[in-house]
């Protein structure tokens, strides 16, 4: 006896939809199957200040960006190579083997420790407004004369490691909130001129990355609003690095957002 037209049509329905959904599901899951992903780079990358670490001598940590995008992403293989402390000989030594032709995609956050980041600081913490522009000039001949070359050596170096990878190269934020008082904090004068100082140092990663054919996520406009000074700080101001809020609030969608297909 023939089914009424209306059941009829429910049950094609219904076996169209069975049949479409696990053909939605089957490609979502070889999608992801097929992303092998390697994080490398120094300590913004790394998650020094994040808390939660998986590597106490590299400050690996499990709310860095890195590792909530594994998570969240879930890819057939991740490995976690960046490095607290990390200049781009270590990524050069210790951190580039993890590359190979299978590798589908690498994040790269590097630069700010060989431009010497470090002591630039301490001098802007403690010392005075001509010592810290000192320190910040100084600096800057490095990233202007030098970081351009030794970038463009590293970035050949992850390209022909990785020849079918997707390359994320993760760019640093302002530090601190422009104007007004900071208490506790450096003056505003100073707190320009360490933003200045970073806008020079990301303006030449952007530049050699774009160069290389790579992707720029751009850590500025993704911490705007929770510099130290601010009354939501996603930076500390005594490591002046993220915080775990700010790689799950600020890194990671820039990140994400930089990786094709998100």
């Amino acid at each position: 006896m023939p089914l009424p037209r209306t059941a009829g049509s429910a049950l094609l329905a219904l076996a169209l939809a069975s049949v479409a959904v696990p053909a939605s599901a089957s490609s979502t899951a070889a999608a992801a199957a097929d992303v092998r992903y390697v994080a490398l780079g120094d300590s913004y990358a790394s998650g020094t200040g994040a808390g939660s670490y998986s590597d106490i001598a590299c400050t690996r940590s499990r709310n860095a960006y890195p590792a909530l995008w594994a998570d969240a992403n879930d890819p057939a293989a991740f490995s976690f190579a960046a490095c607290g402390g990390a200049k781009i000989p270590d990524v050069l030594a210790d951190q580039v083997d993890e590359l190979d032709e299978d590798t589908t995609l690498v994040s790269l956050s590097i630069g700010g420790n060989d431009s010497g980041f470090a002591s630039t600081m301490l001098s802007c913490q403690y010392s005075t407004q001509s010592a810290c522009e000192r320190a910040l000039r100084t600096a800057g001949e490095y990233v202007v004369n030098e970081l351009p070359g030794e970038l463009d050596s590293l970035y050949a170096t992850v390209r022909a490691r990785a020849p079918h990878a997707e390359v994320v190269i993760v760019g640093y934020p302002h530090l601190y909130k422009e104007g007004g008082l900071c208490l506790g904090g450096l003056s505003s004068a100073k707190r320009t001129a360490v933003n200045q100082g970073s806008d020079l140092l990301n303006e030449t990663i952007a530049g050699r990355a774009a160069a290389a054919g790579f992707a720029f996520a751009d850590g500025r406009p993704a911490f705007a609003g929770h510099e130290i000074c601010t009354s939501d700080a996603w930076i500390s101001g005594s490591n002046v690095h993220p915080t775990a809020e700010g790689h799950e609030s600020a890194y990671l969608p820039a990140f994400s957002a930089a990786v094709s297909g998100n």
